[in-house]
């Protein structure tokens, strides 16, 4: 049998086990609150037996490991719908910012119809074109009134003004989302490079035997935050490392990052990424890195140059109807807008000041006639076949009413996504997070069986003094 020295040594690794486990609980309760916090169990295994006359007899229990309670799956699900988050959320802000550059606001909500005559306010372009035509029609009913060409040529010089603003405004939006994305670029290298960093870690500790559960919490949350930026692969390494891939290319290879990636001009500043020292150009599926381009380089551009197609248009239209015309003076030939598309649109600066020229009648010795002011009239309902045979308020509705869909497609996206997010986050929660409840149960079995263990060594204490005296009598 063990006897008494045996089990007291019994009784000193029960207390051990057993404050061992209060120890897990302990932790498990004080990081109830921190992010990405996996919850921790201590396992627990029978000590050897002895063999005995008797039978094997036990030798009480050992706190053999510490371990995460993490489901693996559960983990690359989440990943990879922080790709799919990331890439809708990047999309929606860069399509409200486009919005927010046209000062429209479709149907008083941001909603696009699919008829032009309700997708937009009368605020913005569209109204001042309104403007502009209702202007020329004004003029047409008082072909010598000075008041109503000043009229004309001050919301003509709006509207060009405008079209130069979105212009701006657009090309600011294509800058502010290259710098987006070379420091979307930047932050992927800085967590590519804490992975690899991690791996170290968590590999030396694998080799000596020890289970480095904060290191694995550390790095689940740069893969997910990486994953937010970008879609990746990952793949199991040797010593418990992770390997990472990016596009198909291996970035992280257990603790040495192979490369990085940098951003490289595409051709007219269209920025995309490819590999720092390979100089390999990737392909991305998904984060708000891809989220990114396919804004700037999908509707965006397409509204840009909508935007542009609209506004070289209506100068050719105007300018080829007015430089027929005759002014008050009897002369003809100028022009009413300079410029050639919305960068550079403006008004004539002759007419600008002096609106007596603006060349309205279709007689260079009869004032009072009205058709070539009537025809720039009349090209309000006018369809364009540089407007896909649309009129000028049609083809901007369409355009208008194209955002107004792919930025409610974004934000149906991003609500979706933020439910299947948050569904698989309660998931992991109620396998990896930390219940009160739970952990205070816990807590209180190992304080018991602590109080236990330290029973038995007071009783084994006693025992053992008596047998001692037994001795010495």
């Amino acid at each position: 049998m063990l006897g008494l020295l045996g089990t007291l040594n019994l009784a000193s690794r029960s207390l051990q086990t057993q404050m061992t486990g209060v120890e897990v609980a302990g932790q498990n309760l004080a990081n109830i609150n921190t992010t990405g916090y996996t919850r921790q169990s201590v396992e627990i295994q029978t000590s050897p037996d002895i063999s005995t006359t008797i039978g094997p007899e036990g030798t009480g229990a050992n706190a053999v490991a510490i371990q995460q309670v993490v489901n693996a799956i559960l983990n690359n699900q989440i990943q990879s719908q922080q790709s799919t988050s990331g890439y809708w959320s990047a999309q929606q802000t860069a399509l409200q910012s486009a919005q927010t550059s046209l000062n429209e606001f479709l149907n008083g909500t941001g909603s696009a119809t699919s008829s032009s005559t309700n997708s937009t306010t009368d605020t913005g372009l569209s109204g001042q074109l309104s403007s502009l035509f209702a202007d020329f029609q004004s003029v047409a009913t008082s072909p010598t009134s000075i008041s109503a060409r000043q009229q004309l040529i001050s919301d003509a010089q709006t509207l060009a003004a405008t079209f130069n603003q979105i212009n701006t405004q657009l090309d600011t939006s294509r800058t502010t989302l290259n710098t987006s994305l070379g420091n979307d670029v930047d932050s992927a290298n800085k967590l590519l490079s804490g992975i690899a960093d991690l791996n170290k870690q968590i590999s030396t500790a694998d080799f000596n035997g020890a289970t480095p559960n904060d290191l694995l919490d550390e790095r689940e949350q740069d893969l997910e935050n990486l994953s937010n930026l970008t879609n990746i692969t990952t793949s199991t390494g040797t010593n418990g490392a992770v390997d990472v891939s990016i596009g198909g290319q291996s970035l992280v290879s257990g603790n040495q990052v192979l490369d990085t990636i940098q951003t490289y001009d595409a051709g007219g500043g269209q920025l995309l990424v490819q590999t720092a020292t390979g100089g390999v150009n990737l392909t991305l599926t998904g984060g708000s890195m891809q989220g990114t381009i396919d804004a700037r380089d999908g509707e965006l551009a397409t509204m840009q140059s909508s935007i542009n197609t609209l506004a070289s248009t209506l100068i050719t239209q105007v300018n080829t109807i007015h430089s027929g015309g005759f002014n008050l003076t009897g002369t003809n030939g100028a022009n009413f807008f300079n410029g050639s598309d919305a960068a550079t649109i403006t008004v004539n600066a002759a007419l600008a000041s002096n609106p007596s020229l603006f060349q309205a009648s279709g007689s260079a010795t009869a004032n009072s006639d009205n058709s070539v002011a009537r025809q720039l009239a009349d090209l309000a309902s006018t369809a364009q076949s540089g407007l896909n045979n649309q009129t000028f308020s049609d083809s901007y509705g369409q355009t208008v009413a194209a955002l107004g869909d792919s930025l409610q497609t974004a934000n149906d996206q991003v609500n979706n996504q933020t439910a299947v997010t948050n569904m698989l986050s309660t998931q992991r929660g109620s396998v990896s997070g930390v219940n009160v409840d739970e952990e205070m149960t816990n807590l209180m079995s190992f304080q018991r069986a602590y109080e236990a263990s330290a029973q038995l060594v007071t009783t084994l204490n006693t025992m053992l003094g008596d047998v001692l005296a037994m001795k010495t009598s």
